[in-house]
């Protein structure tokens, strides 16, 4: 039996217009270009403005993934929302997503992995694809994290913008698509990274909005040493496991949390800089949107048959490694 692969078949994204420089965050806490840039490698990031949601942008991003890829809404099967910034509690912002751009014949959801977000819906949509059950799956990455950054906090108001990436998903016969996965969690990274109110064990009240606990709370230290050594572990088991080398890998996607998690991981897996994807510098972390904003930045100069490793680590703690060829040519 010939197996069924998903192969990536476009990929489009959606930014607001307002950006945030940090020049203009300076005026707002204690902080400064050069301690943001040397820590964090930022410069600025985009910032959706108003009574609108992820469901906003990934609509767009949607939008433009249809008409890039010549595919009818009522083509679509399946369409998983990669969200820790729901426009709501529920409905699944997926659901709204399918309401904006008139997907019909889909069923839809959304996946919480934090900033692994993306690489665990990828697995999963594709694994959809693989059975034979579905032919077009769309993924979608869309954050606004504006709305639980506290602007009177300079350890992580610098790190998040809001954005949107969204992937169309397809079955080949050809060697190419997704062709590995390794995702991992512990648990114990639920105490170092967090919001602490506004789920079921401690709803919003009064005390809980004047205590700012609807906030990301985050232990700099802890989770930075966590996301170096997990997400190299995992793209150099990757590597191990496939018989790849640095030479042999065309671009290295990772989450765009901070240069020097980034920096640290390439230099794991041997790979020199040119071959690393980073746009950290002008959209900060959008979480589940990093690494397809990445493919959409980088789809002129993917090929086919290149070999891209995804990496991303977020809270839980989640991390994950996929491996896979690129499906087409621009």
């Amino acid at each position: 039996m010939t197996k069924i692969n998903a192969a990536i078949t476009g990929v489009a994204d959606h930014l607001p217009e307002y950006i945030l420089t940090n020049e203009e965050l300076s005026k707002m806490v204690d902080t400064s270009d050069e301690w943001i840039m040397t820590r964090i490698g930022i410069k600025e990031r985009h910032i959706l403005k108003g009574e609108k949601g992820p469901s906003d942008m990934g609509a767009e991003a949607v939008k433009k993934l249809l008409e890039k890829t010549n595919t009818s809404p009522d083509e679509v099967d399946l369409l998983i929302c990669a969200t820790v910034t729901p426009d709501m509690q529920f409905p699944a912002t997926a659901n709204i997503i399918c309401d904006k751009v008139g997907i019909k014949n889909a069923f839809s959801y959304d996946l919480n992995a934090g900033c692994s977000g993306f690489v665990f819906a990828l697995t999963t949509a594709s694994k959809f694809i693989e059975t034979g059950s579905n032919k077009k799956v769309i993924v979608v990455g869309a954050e606004k994290m504006s709305s639980i950054v506290n602007y009177e906090d300079r350890s992580t108001c610098p790190i998040f913008g809001d954005g949107a990436a969204a992937i169309m998903l397809e079955p080949t016969t050809e060697n190419l698509g997704v062709i590995d996965s390794i995702l991992q969690v512990d648990g114990i990274g639920r105490h170092y990274l967090h919001q602490k109110a506004g789920g079921s064990v401690k709803p919003a009240s009064h005390e809980t909005v004047d205590a700012k606990e609807h906030f990301i709370y985050q232990d700099g230290q802890t989770v930075f040493k966590y996301a170096v050594s997990r997400m190299a572990d995992t793209s150099v088991k990757m590597m191990e496991k496939h018989n790849l080398t640095s030479n042999d890998i065309a671009w290295f996607v990772p989450h765009q949390a901070n240069m020097r998690i980034i920096e640290a991981t390439a230099k794991r897996m041997g790979l020199e800089k040119e071959k690393v994807m980073i746009n950290i510098e002008k959209y900060g972390n959008t979480t589940a949107a990093t690494i397809p904003l990445c493919l959409c930045d980088w789809e002129n100069q993917l090929k086919k048959g290149d070999n891209v490793i995804l990496s991303a680590f977020g809270a839980g703690f989640t991390w994950g490694t996929i491996y896979l060829k690129w499906a087409y040519n621009s």
